[in-house]
């Protein structure tokens, strides 16, 4: 479906063109609205501030963020927006979330918008091009179904006598988690090990999740990126460890309060790079014409000292491989 299409069907609020003469505000606005709640990205939010900074802003110097925060309810994500547009910030932006970047995009055709971690933009019409979005939106895609298989792959290295690998995903991302299911499946399919699926859209479903997975005698388990809008790393490690089950994560966050192992994007270097585009937008540039970035910078990190609790070996090839080794 193209991005015109989608918009067309989706509907929504429709920011206007500002009047001829209105007085324009001497600091430019932005409207910064995140699925999470603000404790879950805070320690992002410097690295956020410092892209801006590189291209010539300050918050509260020459620029203003007005923030909404979703607390994990997808339902939210159209007010929220909506909220922004009436208040006619001068760019939206959303991280890490591709519902929240479809309800932006769905609300304004003009204010321009900066998204990262991106699922599939093309395929799902947020942009018609990778190299030319040309609408109002650009920002960092993500690589799910790479990442995804290479999880895989990690996890099977760690735990190589792994019969059955567990699958913990959001089914409330429905885009993000099709296409990382039919990544995943591919990948466990090439190395012989049947993939069991548990879903969680709330905290309150993890327990139930886990008891699942110990059910089907999963071996191991790799955790949905998505799971990460709707509960805080340390609920899906303490149950991963309640529990004894290997488990790979997408982001240092978890490896940091004892998960396992994780790997996937940087996610300081994501949200700056996400603040240098932004402040480029309000420099004048355009989005249409602004390519999405594919992320730069990846992170394995190992948590040792959990990989002992669990009587699990970490082979000298993948500590070689790792960026940061917890002990």
């Amino acid at each position: 479906m193209r991005r015109r299409e989608f918009i067309t069907l989706v509907g929504g609020v429709t920011a206007a063109w500002p009047l001829p003469g209105r007085a324009q505000p001497a600091m430019p606005v932005i409207g910064f609205f995140q699925l999470t709640s603000l404790e879950m990205v805070r320690e992002y939010l410097d690295d956020f501030r410092r892209g801006l900074g590189d291209a010539g802003y300050i918050e509260g110097r020459n620029v203003a963020i007005e923030y909404r925060w979703a607390e994990g309810h997808n339902d939210r994500l159209p007010t929220l927006v909506a909220d922004l547009v009436r208040h006619q910030v001068s760019v939206i932006v959303i991280l890490d979330s591709t519902p929240g970047a479809l309800a932006a995009q769905a609300a304004t055709q003009t204010i321009p918008i900066v998204c990262a971690q991106a699922a599939d933009p093309v395929r799902i019409g947020l942009v018609d091009s990778l190299s030319r979005p040309g609408g109002n939106l650009t920002g960092i895609h993500v690589m799910i179904g790479e990442l995804a298989g290479k999880r895989l792959e990690l996890l099977l290295e760690l735990v190589p006598g792994a019969k059955s690998i567990g699958y913990l995903r959001n089914p409330t991302n429905p885009v993000f988690v099709e296409t990382e299911t039919k990544e995943l499946q591919a990948a466990a399919k090439a190395r012989g090990v049947p993939l069991l699926f548990v879903n969680a859209s709330l905290p309150s479903e993890f327990e139930m999740a886990f008891a699942e997975l110990v059910e089907q005698k999963a071996d191991a388990l790799v955790v949905s990126p998505s799971v990460s809008l709707v509960t805080n790393p340390d609920q899906t490690v303490a149950l991963a460890a309640r529990h004894a089950v290997p488990a790979i994560y997408a982001a240092r966050q978890s490896t940091a309060v004892g998960g396992l192992i994780s790997y996937g994007t940087s996610r300081p270097d994501t949200w700056r790079q996400a603040g240098v585009y932004t402040g480029r937008i309000l420099n004048g540039e355009k989005p249409a014409d602004m390519p999405m970035m594919q992320p730069t910078k990846f992170e394995l990190v190992i948590n040792l000292q959990t990989a002992k609790a669990l009587g699990l070996d970490v082979p000298p090839t993948l500590l070689a491989q790792a960026d940061e080794v917890i002990e």
